[in-house]
């Protein structure tokens, strides 16, 4: 009886390892263990017999029964191991990159070009000894037209175009209040380019409601026109070339008295005379002018101690001709065509 259960144990270890050596899959090694070692798998089955052995026998069958059971096991964890590393072998191979095929393009970003020009223009005036002041785009009536000499009612207010967003508070139309919280904050002398974006009721090819402009101005004892002049020709020889010529014209700005509009020589035709200049062989940049007495007044300055200049300029217009730009809204459509241009 002993000798016919050891004779089946080992038939049922060679039978098993054969079937473990079989098994593809880790679910099939999992299922031949539970069929062989699991509570009702065949080596309990064969167990079962113990019983109808002599005392003395038991332990004998007992002991083969746990070294056939030791030995199973230590076949199935071999197995497992090789079809895990197959498994992950294999998935490398399905994973694995072929260098010879060319990388994804990673496309670079660039600057949009009004920030481009908006870094230009502060590069040009700062060697100078002007900072960069900012100021709110929500701004009360006082700061946007009261203080700069435009009371109410003042022709000048509908050349603004005005966003109100109550009878005291509206979107600024220019960068000039930024002057006026400069000046009531810091005492001459002063040196200030004010970048930022201004809001107006307009749009069209050379129009837009929310575009950029930047303001500076220079408060001291015994500024001049001649230094304001000086101050804008190194501004255009910066941005357009040494090349390049300027002019003053007479204009009116309530803030400023006497007024000039500043042209430069037409960057299409080099002053020849174009459809862009309309013949003119001059392009207009900005308007300029020495600050009236009247706007230090409203600040606390003594126009009697103090004089200064102040100048003003669209960022997209100056945008436009450096680059043959002929339609403003194309700086605020985001076509990835245009702005891979720049």
């Amino acid at each position: 009886m002993l000798n016919d259960l050891i004779e089946s144990l080992s038939s049922f270890k060679k039978e098993v390892e054969a079937a473990i050596l079989g098994a593809e899959t880790e679910k099939a090694l999992e299922d031949i263990r539970v069929g062989y070692l699991g509570k009702k798998g065949k080596i309990s089955g064969i167990l079962k017999g113990v019983g109808a052995l002599p005392h003395e026998d038991r332990p004998r069958l007992g002991e083969k029964a746990n070294e056939i059971k030791r030995a199973v096991e230590s076949t199935i964890k071999e197995r497992a191991e090789a079809l895990s590393s197959f498994a992950r072998q294999e998935k490398l191979q399905s994973e694995a990159i072929d260098l010879t095929l060319p990388g994804r393009r990673v496309l670079k970003g660039s600057l949009h070009p009004v920030t481009t020009i908006l870094k230009e223009i502060s590069d040009a005036f700062l060697p100078l000894g002007f900072v960069v002041e900012e100021g709110p785009d929500i701004e009360s009536d006082f700061y946007n037209f009261e203080a700069l000499n435009i009371p109410k009612e003042h022709p000048a207010r509908e050349m603004q175009d005005t966003f109100y967003l109550s009878e005291d508070m509206l979107l600024r139309t220019h960068t000039s209040p930024v002057q006026i919280r400069t000046m009531e904050k810091y005492d001459p002398p002063l040196r200030v380019l004010a970048p930022g974006t201004v809001y107006r009721c307009d749009s069209d090819i050379t129009h837009t409601p929310m575009f950029h402009q930047v303001e500076g101005f220079v408060v001291d004892k015994g500024v001049t026109f001649a230094q304001l002049k000086w101050t804008l020709t190194s501004f255009v020889h910066a941005i357009f070339g040494q090349d390049v010529g300027i002019r003053l014209r007479p204009s009116f700005f309530p803030f400023t008295e006497p007024s000039a509009e500043v042209d430069i020589e037409c960057v299409i035709c080099g002053g020849e005379g174009c459809r862009v200049c309309k013949g003119t062989g001059w392009l207009e940049i900005l308007g300029a002018g020495m600050i009236d007495p009247e706007v230090f007044k409203s600040v606390g300055y003594d126009p009697e101690i103090y004089s200064g200049f102040a100048f003003g300029m669209g960022v997209e217009r100056i945008a436009m001709l450096k680059y043959g730009i002929k339609d403003l809204r194309l700086f605020f459509e985001n076509d990835v065509r245009f702005l891979n241009q720049f």
